[in-house]
Protein backbone atom coordinates (compact mmCIF):
# COMPACT_ATOMS: atom_id res chain seq x y z
CA UNK A 1 0.00 0.00 0.00
CA UNK A 2 1.09 3.30 -0.95
CA UNK A 3 3.17 5.61 2.11
CA UNK A 4 0.61 8.28 3.05
CA UNK A 5 2.44 12.17 2.37
CA UNK A 6 5.26 12.74 4.83
CA UNK A 7 6.54 9.28 5.92
CA UNK A 8 9.65 8.28 4.18
CA UNK A 9 10.30 5.58 1.67
CA UNK A 10 13.83 3.69 2.73
CA UNK A 11 17.04 3.15 -0.08
CA UNK A 12 19.59 1.46 1.10
CA UNK A 13 22.87 3.06 0.05
CA UNK A 14 26.07 1.23 -0.48
CA UNK A 15 29.54 1.50 -1.71
CA UNK A 16 29.53 -1.83 -4.08
CA UNK A 17 27.67 -4.22 -5.50
CA UNK A 18 25.98 -7.64 -3.71
CA UNK A 19 28.92 -9.92 -3.35
CA UNK A 20 28.77 -13.12 -5.37
CA UNK A 21 27.18 -14.90 -2.73
CA UNK A 22 24.11 -12.81 -3.42
CA UNK A 23 24.45 -11.63 0.19
CA UNK A 24 25.69 -7.75 1.16
CA UNK A 25 29.17 -6.79 2.61
CA UNK A 26 28.73 -4.55 6.39
CA UNK A 27 29.91 -1.94 4.61
CA UNK A 28 27.37 -1.73 2.48
CA UNK A 29 24.67 -1.62 4.57
CA UNK A 30 25.60 0.85 7.60
CA UNK A 31 23.97 3.89 5.44
CA UNK A 32 20.13 4.00 5.15
CA UNK A 33 18.57 7.63 3.60
CA UNK A 34 14.84 8.01 4.11
CA UNK A 35 13.20 9.46 0.92
CA UNK A 36 10.37 11.53 1.32
CA UNK A 37 8.26 11.87 -1.86
CA UNK A 38 7.47 15.61 -2.74
CA UNK A 39 5.30 16.21 -5.49
CA UNK A 40 4.76 19.49 -7.41
CA UNK A 41 0.76 19.70 -8.03
CA UNK A 42 -0.14 21.45 -11.35
CA UNK A 43 -3.40 23.66 -11.18
CA UNK A 44 -4.87 25.59 -14.23
CA UNK A 45 -6.18 28.47 -12.29
CA UNK A 46 -8.06 29.48 -15.53
CA UNK A 47 -10.75 26.67 -15.22
CA UNK A 48 -11.95 27.71 -12.33
CA UNK A 49 -12.17 31.47 -12.88
CA UNK A 50 -13.68 30.62 -16.23
CA UNK A 51 -16.54 28.79 -14.24
CA UNK A 52 -16.76 32.21 -11.95
CA UNK A 53 -17.12 34.55 -14.99
CA UNK A 54 -19.44 32.48 -16.86
CA UNK A 55 -21.95 31.39 -13.87
CA UNK A 56 -21.31 34.23 -11.20
CA UNK A 57 -19.50 33.71 -7.83
CA UNK A 58 -22.84 32.24 -5.97
CA UNK A 59 -23.19 29.30 -8.25
CA UNK A 60 -19.64 28.99 -9.60
CA UNK A 61 -18.46 28.17 -5.63
CA UNK A 62 -21.31 25.93 -5.44
CA UNK A 63 -20.49 24.23 -8.57
CA UNK A 64 -16.48 23.51 -7.80
CA UNK A 65 -17.60 22.43 -4.19
CA UNK A 66 -20.08 20.13 -5.21
CA UNK A 67 -17.45 18.96 -8.44
CA UNK A 68 -14.01 18.71 -5.17
CA UNK A 69 -17.26 16.63 -3.52
CA UNK A 70 -17.24 14.18 -6.19
CA UNK A 71 -13.56 13.75 -6.33
CA UNK A 72 -13.28 13.33 -3.28
CA UNK A 73 -15.82 10.26 -3.46
CA UNK A 74 -14.75 9.11 -6.13
CA UNK A 75 -11.12 8.72 -4.63
CA UNK A 76 -12.51 7.44 -2.11
CA UNK A 77 -14.56 4.49 -3.91
CA UNK A 78 -11.45 3.97 -6.20
CA UNK A 79 -8.94 3.41 -2.51
CA UNK A 80 -11.44 1.22 -1.33
CA UNK A 81 -11.57 -1.23 -4.16
CA UNK A 82 -7.52 -1.08 -4.43
CA UNK A 83 -7.37 -2.15 -0.66
CA UNK A 84 -9.29 -4.60 -1.32
CA UNK A 85 -7.84 -5.95 -4.53
CA UNK A 86 -11.10 -5.63 -6.36
CA UNK A 87 -9.30 -3.93 -9.64
CA UNK A 88 -12.48 -4.98 -12.13
CA UNK A 89 -14.19 -1.43 -12.17
CA UNK A 90 -11.31 0.88 -10.98
CA UNK A 91 -9.81 1.88 -14.36
CA UNK A 92 -13.23 3.02 -15.51
CA UNK A 93 -13.45 4.82 -12.10
CA UNK A 94 -9.90 6.11 -12.94
CA UNK A 95 -11.43 7.90 -16.14
CA UNK A 96 -14.02 9.75 -14.28
CA UNK A 97 -11.99 10.80 -11.73
CA UNK A 98 -9.49 12.25 -14.24
CA UNK A 99 -12.62 14.07 -16.11
CA UNK A 100 -13.73 15.22 -12.94
CA UNK A 101 -10.42 16.56 -12.37
CA UNK A 102 -9.82 18.48 -15.52
CA UNK A 103 -12.74 20.36 -15.65
CA UNK A 104 -12.01 22.15 -12.33
CA UNK A 105 -8.28 22.68 -13.85
CA UNK A 106 -6.32 20.07 -11.00
CA UNK A 107 -4.30 18.77 -14.24
CA UNK A 108 -1.62 16.67 -11.88
CA UNK A 109 -4.38 14.70 -10.51
CA UNK A 110 -6.23 14.36 -13.30
CA UNK A 111 -3.12 13.30 -15.85
CA UNK A 112 -1.91 10.60 -12.94
CA UNK A 113 -5.30 9.09 -12.95
CA UNK A 114 -5.09 8.43 -16.44
CA UNK A 115 -1.68 6.66 -16.16
CA UNK A 116 -3.12 4.36 -13.23
CA UNK A 117 -5.64 3.99 -16.09
CA UNK A 118 -3.14 3.02 -18.42
CA UNK A 119 -1.12 0.53 -16.27
CA UNK A 120 -3.80 -1.18 -15.05
CA UNK A 121 -5.68 -1.30 -18.74
CA UNK A 122 -1.83 -2.78 -19.69
CA UNK A 123 -1.90 -5.56 -16.62
CA UNK A 124 1.40 -4.02 -15.34
CA UNK A 125 0.88 -4.57 -12.02
CA UNK A 126 4.61 -2.87 -11.09
CA UNK A 127 4.03 0.59 -12.89
CA UNK A 128 0.49 0.62 -11.31
CA UNK A 129 1.80 0.26 -7.57
CA UNK A 130 4.40 3.06 -8.52
CA UNK A 131 1.81 5.45 -10.23
CA UNK A 132 -1.03 4.58 -7.46
CA UNK A 133 1.55 5.94 -4.76
CA UNK A 134 2.23 9.15 -6.59
CA UNK A 135 -1.68 9.54 -7.44
CA UNK A 136 -2.79 9.07 -3.64
CA UNK A 137 -0.01 11.89 -2.90
CA UNK A 138 -1.26 14.29 -5.63
CA UNK A 139 -4.85 13.94 -4.34
CA UNK A 140 -4.16 14.44 -1.28
CA UNK A 141 -2.61 17.38 -1.83
CA UNK A 142 -5.25 18.49 -4.70
CA UNK A 143 -8.25 17.72 -2.43
CA UNK A 144 -6.86 18.99 1.00
CA UNK A 145 -8.60 22.39 2.25
CA UNK A 146 -4.98 23.85 2.10
CA UNK A 147 -5.45 23.44 -1.77
CA UNK A 148 -7.58 26.71 -2.46
CA UNK A 149 -9.16 25.64 -5.53
CA UNK A 150 -12.36 26.66 -4.56
CA UNK A 151 -11.72 29.74 -3.41
CA UNK A 152 -10.72 31.56 -6.75
CA UNK A 153 -12.88 33.98 -7.93
CA UNK A 154 -12.55 35.31 -11.33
Amino acid sequence: MAKGRGQPILQLVGSGFPLGNGGWSGDQMECVTALMPQEVVRQDVEAIAAIYRNLGAPVAEQMVTRALGELALTMTGIVEKVRAQDLRDVARQLSRLARLAEDIGLISLASIASDARTCLERADGTAFSAVWARLMRVAEQSLSPQAGVADVHG
